[in-house]
């Protein structure tokens, strides 16, 4: 296949694109710095420069394409949430995934599937409710930014397009991600769960996220909203208490809440609310999960050892999420 690839110098994107064209697909991405993706990812992929603004030569891309994964916009949790910077965060995501669809628009022959980017903040903060693809969306920042970024993609669905408006959580690896800046306290015997301990986080490995884009690409029945975690989500305090198992460290020094605002200002909600979400279309369709638990995710990452294989779904989660 070729497959176009936005945002494919990022943690996920790269390590997507890297998997794709080891299976033999021509993989094209859209990069605003083709220096810095080739010093990445080699001959693997071809590239094409674009702002993520303005229209462009780029857009010969999409010729003869059969798959587009849209992952571009700028890191969520670099930066403090100034009313600026929100609406960059907002207009960033918004005005690649407009550039990308008007694109498609364009083109004589368009793809059968785009895979758009989006965040389980869609939900807004939750209590213990569990959420599948058929919840109702959130309010707060996030919610507000998911769902204007998946209304762009959205749009494609009139150009004939299947439309999967992936809804990704927190994404496990060494190399990126939350998990490198959650190790340094642990390391130094100081980790613990952050207040009140009891928000839930619903995560996903890496390798499963890049596997689940891949499936979505390939099962032409699964269109709109899909919830990319893992079956398996867990509150803050069983977070950190697995954490430190896998490091071999203790998880007993807990972080203030109203420490974290303080520094972190509204950004801090990343880390003191959450979701209990569920990827019930995932489970119903059979997406045969390599990590559905925390602890063997973790366990990968950190010592090593891979999971046992694809994984039946717990009869029990199963019946929750139906």
């Amino acid at each position: 296949m070729h497959i176009v690839v936005t945002g494919g110098t990022g943690f996920i994107g790269s390590a997507l694109s890297e998997q794709l064209a080891a299976q033999g697909h021509r993989v094209t991405l859209l990069t605003r710095d083709t220096n810095r993706a080739w010093r990445r990812l080699g001959n693997l992929c071809e590239y094409m420069e674009w702002d993520g603004i303005s229209p462009g030569t780029w857009e010969t891309s999409f010729e003869e394409v059969e798959a587009v994964v849209n992952l571009a916009g700028a890191s969520i949790a670099d930066e403090r949430w100034t009313e600026s910077r929100k609406r960059h965060l907002i207009e960033n995501r918004v005005s690649a995934t407009r550039l990308v669809v008007q694109a498609l628009g364009r083109r004589a022959s368009r793809p059968v599937v785009l895979i758009s980017g989006s965040g389980v903040g869609y939900y807004g903060a939750s209590d213990d409710r569990l959420l599948d693809e058929r919840a109702e969306r959130g309010s707060g920042f996030l919610a507000d930014l998911s769902e204007a970024w998946e209304a762009e993609a959205y749009r494609a669905e009139a150009l004939g397009v299947r439309v999967v408006r992936l809804r990704i959580g927190m994404v496990l690896e060494r190399d990126g991600g939350a998990l490198p800046r959650m190790l340094l306290p642990f390391k130094l015997f100081v980790g613990g769960p952050i207040s009140p301990g009891d928000q839930w986080v619903s995560w996903i490995h890496r390798q499963d996220l890049i596997g689940l884009i891949q499936w979505a690409i390939t099962n032409h029945t699964i269109s709109g909203p899909l919830n990319a975690v893992a079956p398996g989500a867990v509150t803050m305090a069983e977070f950190c208490r697995l954490l430190g198992r896998a490091m071999g460290r203790p998880s007993w020094l807990s972080v203030p809440g109203f420490a974290v605002k303080l520094a972190l200002g509204e950004m801090g909600t990343l880390l003191t609310t959450g979701q209990r979400v569920i990827p019930m279309v995932a489970l119903s369709s059979g997406f045969p999960f390599v990590y559905p638990d925390l602890e063997s995710a973790l366990r990968a990452i950190l010592i090593g050892r891979t999971g046992a294989g694809p994984s039946v779904p717990d009869r029990r989660q199963t019946e929750v999420s139906a």
